[in-house]
């Protein structure tokens, strides 16, 4: 099975996270940033609008996908330029 977010293609082979280890990447706790979105976890470590852990009214460390569909000013594309980490368990 493939997931496709974008223009990108994931295996299902990525490794699995729970939310609770989701919330640990939120730019406080560890060094890692990432955010969750349709079930796939980005690292948004190497972004400048993520470095304090929040861009916007946005938190990492969480499942952004409700959040992102209702008020962001872009599309999913933006994904795009992220590395994929895992999947949202």
């Amino acid at each position: 099975m493939i997931l496709a977010t974008g223009n990108s293609q994931l295996t299902t082979e990525l490794p699995e996270y729970t939310r609770a280890q989701l919330a640990l990447r939120n730019g406080q706790d560890r060094d890692e940033i990432w955010v969750g979105y349709q079930g796939v976890i980005y690292d948004v470590t190497s972004s400048r609008l993520w470095r304090r852990g929040n861009h916007y009214e946005h938190w990492a460390g969480q499942d952004l996908t409700r959040e992102l569909q209702k008020d962001a000013p872009h599309t999913e594309h933006v994904f795009d330029k992220f590395h994929a980490v895992g999947r949202l368990k």
